[in-house]
């Protein structure tokens, strides 16, 4: 009997936020920034000014929620690649082809939001963010190295803190190879090469560290 006594106030959203948040994430990788305007969001986003400004803030503000839900989105799929494969050789060779393939997402602007547009925003949260992303991702890589060392294929004093930075430097390099313009069929048989390139030995240690 009580059912219908309290209505609720205002009126259902007619978006998804998921889905808004994924247009908004286009709107910045297309335009940086800097670039963008709110008149730029509320059409990119498909929302009215005030249903943006209620519920994701401000630009300062949406665009933290987009990094982080882009993070978050691109560090599982990342993570997948990373320790989906049985070998370590082809598990660095994934996890770099997914940086590409990230990176030439169809329907987005070639390059990445962490590693394209980000770095160039002057905010504190915004580095601060970028840097404990960069931590997290050198320490799964680490992971994987050490998993490789459990494994057998590479030899127990493999440099793995330096070569993880190494497999991030890598992935980085092909993302900006990619946001100027580079084919990304180019930037994918690069990513295999690059993954022989890290487990190579190192210099003088040949013999020792790969024994036949």
């Amino acid at each position: 009997m009580f059912q219908n006594a309290v209505k609720p106030r205002g009126r259902p959203r007619s978006f998804d936020e998921r889905d808004a948040l994924e247009k908004a994430t286009r709107v910045f990788r297309l335009k940086g920034y800097d670039g963008v305007t709110v008149d730029d969001l509320v059409a990119g986003m498909g929302v009215g000014r005030p249903s943006l400004y209620s519920v994701f803030g401000d630009k300062r503000t949406l665009f933290l929620r987009v990094l982080k839900a882009y993070a978050e989105t691109k560090g599982a799929l990342a993570a997948k690649a990373l320790f989906s494969p049985r070998t370590l050789r082809d598990s660095l060779a994934a996890f770099l082809r997914h940086a590409v393939e990230t990176a030439t997402e169809e329907g987005c602007a070639p390059g990445c939001l962490l590693v394209c547009i980000a770095p160039l925003v002057d905010d504190a949260e915004v580095r601060q963010f970028l840097r404990n992303a960069t931590d997290a991702a050198v320490a799964l890589v680490e992971r994987r190295f050490r998993d490789g060392i459990g494994a057998g294929e590479i030899p127990s004093d493999f440099p793995v803190a330096a070569r993880a930075c190494q497999v991030l430097d890598l992935g980085r390099g092909l993302t900006v190879r990619a946001q100027m313009g580079t084919p990304r069929k180019t930037l994918v048989r690069d990513a295999e090469e690059a993954a022989e390139l890290v487990l190579l030995p190192r210099r003088g240690n040949a013999a020792r560290d790969f024994p036949g």
